[in-house]
């Protein structure tokens, strides 16, 4: 399967999306926020990102800029609350793959990630 870096400030979120990641045969790496998040992809290089938008240090948007910045390929879905459309918005001109509302239902997360891994 994939390897996918899930990226939340949120250490329950992390610890709820791996669980549900490996569960069905993901590998997952984890990152705190947006900086980890660069980090992490240039080190790991993931097939798949899940980021959430709203963290300390960069947020999820400047993140996703980054990491499509080096590698204009790159897939990143993106996790946010209810009645953000525009941020939706932002986030799919700057190259997301999809949107994930929260909180999210767990088919749906792998819905998500099936369309974007195979």
């Amino acid at each position: 399967m994939a390897k996918i870096l899930v990226v939340d400030d949120a250490m329950f979120m992390r610890s709820r999306l791996r669980g549900l990641l490996e569960s069905a045969g993901h590998a997952v790496v984890e990152a705190a926020n947006g900086k980890e998040a660069v980090d992490a992809f240039q080190q790991e290089r993931p097939e798949l990102v899940l980021m959430d938008v709203t963290m300390p240090e960069m947020d999820g948007l400047e993140a996703l800029k980054r990491i499509r910045q080096g590698t204009p390929g790159a897939k990143v879905i993106m996790c946010s609350a209810l009645g953000q459309q525009s941020i939706v918005l932002e986030a799919i001109k700057a190259g997301a793959k999809d949107f994930i509302v929260k909180p999210f239902r767990p088919e749906k997360v792998l819905e998500a990630v099936g369309r974007q891994v195979s």
